[in-house]
């Protein structure tokens, strides 16, 4: 069974290397052959110009492929995937179009896993840990209150009077910006139109304490299904959200409003302006480390006391094998190939498992990736 790597990009480049590393038989699809061979081309010659319909002809049933391609090959690829017998990896979100396909999936024994990378994948896994050592304790209660809280943020070691860098494209982060978010706050649904609506401070527990400014994104209610948190719970917060920087949103109150006037083509022209004139101004420097700030919290209170609260706190920071955001986007997804391929996870679409088999062990792996990975237990 081959494992048919498609993209090379910045944030696929560790875990690549540790499948081939490691023995797997390993295809390596890139549109520049070229620049493939520069990030691993030490470890084999076995790499090929990206062709979905050259990969589809090389695909055998059981083979793996994994998409760290823009967003709109994914259902492109799995569709393809199912059609073969093969499975399906991706360290992104699962689309609408993808979750329709689980059926197909099923029906053909396909494994289409997403979300299994940084974020979404390691909060998921802290988050199904969380709740099953909270139902197996002795404050589980169905009548507690609870709060939910999963933050992260690729932010420099070094700050910047930018309070941000790049290390890709800032034109995925403008335009970002510019989506809706959906969480709970105090009970019940809080609708943003645009994230610096909601900015508040966050205390992450780290060793020495540090604070950050944080706001919601996407819309996190789904995921508390996903979760497994029952619909008779009381939920007073659940967000899923993004970490900043303290200052971040000062300095960037100028893009802020700017984006606010921006639409239609001329709108899309000028942001792909501003993330140029970004990427010039404020990307990584070569050698220089970036940094990775995880945290995800789970509170129960009771009678409003608290009864049960632990947060499990991750810091990263990019060093001499490269930046912590490729480490922790890439090794979690060689993970989820090898689970596929050793068939520990079931034919269907899935986002990272809850399977306590797979998330302690992934965990205990992802430790070795950061500098600071725990789970702070703040007491009764």
């Amino acid at each position: 069974m081959t494992i048919h790597w498609c993209g090379t990009g910045l944030s696929a480049i560790p875990g690549l290397r540790r499948l081939i590393g490691a023995g797997h038989p390993v295809t390596v699809w890139n549109r520049t052959p070229e620049k493939a061979r520069e990030a691993v081309g030490d470890l084999t010659d076995d790499i090929r110009g990206f062709d979905i319909d050259a990969l589809g002809a090389a695909l055998a049933p059981g083979d793996v492929v994994v998409s760290m391609l823009p967003g709109d090959w994914h259902v492109p690829l799995a569709e393809r995937c199912i059609a073969e017998g093969a499975h399906f990896v991706s360290s992104s979100y699962i689309a609408p179009e993808m979750k329709a396909l689980d059926g197909a999936a099923r029906a053909a024994g396909v494994a289409c896993v997403n979300e299994v990378g940084l974020d979404p994948g390691i909060d998921h896994l802290m988050a199904h840990a969380l709740v099953a050592d909270y139902r197996a304790s002795g404050a589980y209660d169905a009548a507690n209150t609870l709060s939910f809280i999963s933050y992260c943020g690729g932010i420099p070691k070094h700050p910047n009077p930018f309070r941000y860098k790049f290390s890709w494209s800032p034109l995925g982060v403008l335009k970002a910006l510019r989506s809706p978010s959906r969480s709970i706050r105090d009970f019940a649904p809080l609708d943003v139109a645009r994230p610096w609506d909601a900015i508040s401070s966050y205390e992450a527990p780290l060793p020495t304490p540090e604070s950050f400014e944080v706001y919601p994104n996407r819309d996190s209610i789904p995921f508390m299904k996903d979760y497994r948190f029952e619909e008779d719970w009381s939920v007073k917060e659940f967000v899923r959200g993004t970490l900043r920087l303290n200052g971040w949103a000062d300095a960037w109150a100028d893009v802020f409003r700017e984006i606010e006037t921006l639409s239609g083509a001329e709108g899309e022209a000028r942001l792909k302006q501003m993330s140029d004139q970004f990427w010039a101004e404020n990307a990584y420097d070569q050698g220089e480390p970036d940094r990775v700030v995880l945290c995800v919290g789970l509170k129960a209170e009771r009678d409003g006391k608290v009864a049960w609260h632990k947060t499990y706190v991750m810091d990263a920071w990019g060093d001499a094998t490269g930046t912590a955001m490729a480490r922790l986007v890439s090794v979690p997804v060689s993970l989820a190939i090898e689970a596929v391929l050793e068939g520990k996870i079931e034919p269907g679409v899935h986002a990272a498992p809850s399977d306590p088999a797979l998330v302690g062990p992934w965990l205990e792996h992802i430790a070795t990736l950061a500098q600071h990975l725990e789970v702070v237990d703040h007491g009764a």
